[in-house]
C-alpha cells in the first residue's frame, strides 16, 4: 500500500471478514488491554523492581544485566542449571538457589499485580473470547496473560489438544482436528521442565493465577516478557513448543487477522515470521481514536510491510470486532497497578 494513499476510513469487521476472509489470528496486548486496563503496563521486569512485597532487588536485576536480558525465564533457567551443576560437584548452592527463590517471588507478585483475577472475569466474556477464537483454524496471541487459556477452558471441544494426559506437549498431535492455540511467547499456564520440554500446568480457574510459579522445583515458567526482538527470538529457539509455534506462523499463507498488535521494533521476529510466510492479505484493527490517529497508524503498517508487496493490507474498525466489541472491566484500586512508564 503506497503511503500516499492512506486515509482515514476504516472498513467494519463483519463487511471486511466477508470480503476477505481470515482464516488465523494473530492477537496482541490491545486485545487483552480491551478487556482489562491494566495490561497497559510498559515492562514486567520494570514492574518488579517495583512491586510493594518483596521486588526485585539490586543483586538480582544484575543478574538480569550480566546475560543482557530482561526475561526472567532464562534468568531462572540459568539459576537452576547452576543449582544442578553445583549438586553435582559437591558445591554449596545455598547462593544461586536464593537468587532463584528471590527472582521467581518478585516475578509472582509483578504478574498478580497487574493481572485481571478470575473472579472479575464476567463468563460471558469468556464465552464471547471463545467463540470468536473458534472461528479460526489457528490463533496466534504473543500474550502470555491467561485470557484465551481461560476463554479455551470454558468450552474446550472444538480446539486442538496439543498437550497428552500427562500435561506434556505433543508435536504429533499438531495435524489433529479444531482450531490450534499458538502461544508464541508462551504463558503464564506453561511450563518449561527441568529437561527442556515443555508442560501445560493441570490447574483451571483462579488456581491457574493464585498457584503461578508453584511447581515442581526446577520447572520455571515458560514465557517471554518485554525485551528485544533478539531475545525474544533467542529464547523461542531454546524451547520445542515455542519454535513450533513460530514455524507456524511462518506458513500461513491464507488470510491473517492482526488483533491489537502494532508490530514495532521488539516484534520484528514476528514480521519476518509473517513476510516468511507471505499470506494472502492481512486484515489489520485500529482504534478509531481520531483521523490523524488512524493515518498515522495505517502508515505505520504500510512502512512495515513495504518490502512485501504480494501482501494485501486491509484496514477495520477494532471495536466492530468480537473481540473489540467486549466492555473494559472496572480497573482495581490504584495501589494494586503497576504504573506505565512514562
Amino acid at each position: 500500500m503506497p503511503l500516499a494513499d492512506v486515509d482515514a476510513t476504516l472498513a467494519a469487521w463483519p463487511h471486511l471478514n466477508t470480503a476477505h476472509p481470515c482464516t488465523s489470528l494473530l492477537l496482541g496486548n490491545g486485545a487483552s488491554r480491551a478487556i482489562w486496563r491494566p495490561f497497559a503496563y510498559f515492562s514486567l521486569f520494570e514492574l518488579a523492581q517495583r512491586v510493594r512485597h518483596k521486588p526485585l532487588g539490586l543483586t538480582d536485576q544484575a543478574l538480569f544485566k550480566s546475560m543482557n536480558s530482561e526475561l526472567f525465564a532464562p534468568v531462572l533457567s540459568a539459576l537452576n542449571t547452576t543449582v544442578q551443576v553445583n549438586a553435582a560437584l559437591a558445591i554449596s548452592s545455598s547462593a544461586p538457589l536464593n537468587r532463584y527463590y528471590a527472582i521467581k517471588e518478585a516475578l509472582i507478585h509483578a504478574v498478580r499485580s497487574v493481572h485481571i483475577p478470575w473472579k472479575l472475569l464476567p463468563t460471558a466474556h469468556l464465552a464471547a473470547i471463545n467463540a470468536e477464537l473458534r472461528t479460526y483454524q489457528g490463533v496466534f496471541s504473543s500474550n502470555y496473560d491467561l485470557l484465551c487459556h481461560w476463554a479455551v477452558n470454558q468450552a474446550p471441544h472444538g480446539f486442538a489438544e496439543l498437550f497428552d494426559e500427562e500435561g506434556d506437549f505433543d508435536v504429533s498431535r499438531a495435524q489433529g482436528p479444531g482450531t490450534r492455540m499458538h502461544y508464541l511467547h508462551g504463558g503464564l499456564h506453561l511450563l518449561r521442565t527441568q529437561h527442556g520440554t515443555t508442560r501445560q500446568r493441570a490447574a483451571s480457574g483462579s488456581q491457574l493465577l493464585d498457584g503461578f510459579a508453584i511447581n515442581t522445583p526446577g520447572d520455571v515458567p515458560l514465557f517471554i516478557n518485554e525485551d528485544s526482538s533478539d531475545n525474544k527470538l533467542r529464547a523461542i529457539r531454546g524451547s520445542d513448543y515455542l519454535t513450533w509455534c513460530y514455524a507456524a506462523l511462518a506458513t500461513q499463507r491464507e488470510g491473517l487477522c492482526v488483533f491489537g498488535h502494532h508490530l514495532d521494533r521488539a516484534d520484528r521476529h514476528l514480521v519476518e515470521a509473517i513476510r516468511q510466510a507471505q499470506p494472502t492479505h492481512l486484515a489489520i484493527s485500529i482504534l478509531p481514536v481520531n483521523e490523524a490517529a488512524i493515518v498515522s497508524q495505517k502508515q505505520h503498517y504500510a512502512r512495515v510491510f513495504e518490502a512485501c508487496p504480494g501482501i494485501e493490507l486491509h484496514f477495520f474498525d477494532a471495536t466492530t470486532h468480537p473481540l473489540g466489541a467486549l466492555a473494559n472491566v472496572p480497573a482495581p484500586p490504584p495501589k494494586a497497578v503497576g504504573r506505565r512508564r512514562r
